[in-house]
């Protein structure tokens, strides 16, 4: 994340995808959507990525990226390659419950991944922690802004905490 100072390559499209899946997993869930289409469209939505790169924020206001002709060209020789379009459209256009839930699940990521950054005393990172009400605001569903309250509320490196030990089995 070049905006926040850091060169962490633990922190790639690949690990992204893979925990914004789980989470919008998890989300769809409790929101009785459909997981399974809630993960594939997430899996999906960053494919444009891997030709354009990965543009932060700060990136996008200056750079203009052609997704839907990456989209198209990647997709084309596939089979049911319309439907692969059809969910990245889909995810773009932030209306139906899927759409929005994954959605959610990818500004969770992001959330997670600041409150890392924080916790290892990236003052940059905690700068952008400090707008939590702002954060919960630009999540659409229940299940998500409840999640992102536990998120402010808990310390990462807490589930180890009361595992961890010195001796064997």
């Amino acid at each position: 994340m070049q905006a926040l100072f850091t060169s962490d390559l633990s922190d790639n499209i690949a690990s992204h995808s893979f925990r914004v899946s789980i989470i919008g997993w998890f989300l769809a869930q409790e929101e009785k959507a459909d997981p399974y289409k809630v993960t594939l469209m997430y899996l999906l939505h960053d494919t444009g990525e891997t030709r354009s790169g990965d543009q932060n924020w700060i990136h996008k206001r200056y750079v203009k990226v052609f997704e839907d002709e990456i989209n198209k060209d990647q997709f084309k020789d596939l089979p049911h390659n319309k439907e692969l379009f059809d969910l990245v459209k889909e995810y773009e256009e932030k209306k139906s419950l899927e759409s929005k839930i994954a959605k959610d699940a990818d500004l969770l990521d992001q959330i997670l991944l600041l409150r890392e950054y924080s916790l290892q005393g990236n003052i940059e990172a905690k700068s952008w922690m400090t707008t939590k009400d702002d954060r919960i605001k630009r999540l659409s569903t229940k299940s998500a802004k409840k999640l992102c309250r536990e998120i402010y509320k808990q310390d990462p490196s807490d589930w180890w905490k009361d595992i961890w030990t010195s001796k064997r089995r």
